[in-house]
């Protein structure tokens, strides 16, 4: 391995603030795709054309999480006006939050939360209320206990208290919370998109069933990984935050099955590749060191957390390809694709599609969450055959 692979400045690079996506295109799927098809070839099309580069008996594998209403805005016993993203569940209606601002956020703080004045209710919005019980010092947030009213729970009441949390980079933006979810989310539990999965459409889907092409699904709750990024030089000493996933057993068998037939398997997102790798390692002993030299693993139905950490010089256990959106510099998402593709070989492509002309639609590439999206080949991987 290039010892420049294991240095947080080598996955640094240059965008400009306006190529940062502030809305989603609409319709989806007529986001751009960059189609990386070989060592040294890629084409430039539209996600619409996501069809011509499957095979019949490929396998598309995404992730079903749906992002929870999990920005809440409020004030404290003072009158002092306070911001919490909620991150997980830890016990019963006890949660790990960041806060906004940190130092009001005291143990023993009360903090009543106002309703969203966008949904319709009854409900007296100062009977939610939160105490802060401590502070997590791994994330710099926060665990709050809810007071809750008898028979309830807290996920339902965020549709009437909380907001969509788009994330930090995304400041003027006209999208709607519903462009912020794919349109297969089901499991509530994310605090951010799995972005890969919004340029998808209905209409996407039919063509490629009738192609032949398969999908299954799987889930993983973004959480707090998505807002640390990588602070230390050398990327090995990066420690990754634990995350929810469950790979249920019809998922397992299609992927089997897949393999089986010479298909191919897709990810959908770097979530998926994260909850698909780390279930293939969660019941071996090497769980949290990840062995360059060995591809031993079986591949089970799961259900707990992973802290997969995956950069440079990993053996692939699971995928063929994937399909992903534009990522931050120095952020553990460009070390995963980086260690598919070839950090050097990733880096050219971003200078590519940051140096391409608008396509016929007026577009350039865009970045980030609401941005453009690449397709990996299997053809194209460090680990093809």
């Amino acid at each position: 391995m290039d010892q420049l692979d294991y240095w947080l400045e080598s996955y640094n690079y240059q965008l400009p603030e306006e190529r940062i996506a502030q809305n989603p295109v609409v319709p989806r799927d007529h986001s751009r795709l960059l189609v990386v098809d070989s060592p040294s070839s890629h084409r430039h099309c539209l996600f619409k054309d996501l069809p011509d580069f499957l095979r019949p008996g490929d396998l598309l594998v995404l992730n079903n999480t749906r992002v929870l209403p999990a920005r809440l805005y409020g004030r404290k016993s003072s009158g002092a006006a306070v911001e919490v993203l909620l991150l997980e569940e830890k016990s019963h209606h006890c949660w790990l939050a960041l806060v906004k601002p940190g130092k009001r956020f005291k143990l023993g703080s009360v903090i009543e939360f106002e309703s969203n004045s966008n949904f319709k209710t009854n409900f007296n919005p100062k009977l939610l209320r939160a105490i802060v019980l401590e502070t997590d010092e791994e994330t710099g947030g926060r665990l709050l206990k809810f007071e809750i009213p008898e028979g309830q729970s807290l996920i339902p009441l965020l549709e009437q208290f909380g907001n969509i949390p788009f994330p930090p980079y995304v400041t003027e933006t006209e999208a709607l919370p519903e462009q912020y979810q794919t349109i297969y989310a089901k499991h509530s539990g994310a605090v951010a998109a799995p972005t890969a999965g919004l340029h998808f459409t209905e209409e996407l889907f039919q063509r490629l069933e009738q192609k032949g092409i398969d999908k299954t699904f799987l889930t993983l709750h973004v959480g707090v990984g998505t807002f640390r990024p990588v602070e230390v030089n050398q990327i090995t000493d990066h420690q990754m935050h634990g995350e929810w996933i469950e790979v249920p057993a019809e998922t397992i068998e299609k992927i089997e099955k897949t393999k089986a037939s010479g298909g191919r398997i897709i990810a959908v997102g770097t979530t998926v590749v994260r909850a698909l790798e780390g279930a293939a390692i969660a019941h071996s002993s090497q769980f949290e060191a990840l062995p360059e030299n060995s591809k031993e693993s079986a591949l089970k139905s799961y259900c707990g957390k992973t802290n997969i950490f995956i950069y440079p010089g990993y053996q692939w256990r699971v995928i063929d390809g994937l399909i992903t959106n534009f990522h931050l510099p120095k952020s553990s998402l460009l070390m995963l694709v980086s260690a598919l593709i070839g950090r050097e070989r990733l880096l050219s492509l971003y200078q590519t599609v940051l140096e391409e002309p608008a396509n016929d639609f007026g577009r350039q590439y865009r970045f980030y969450s609401f941005g453009d999206a690449m397709f990996i080949l299997p053809d194209a991987t460090l680990n093809r055959e």
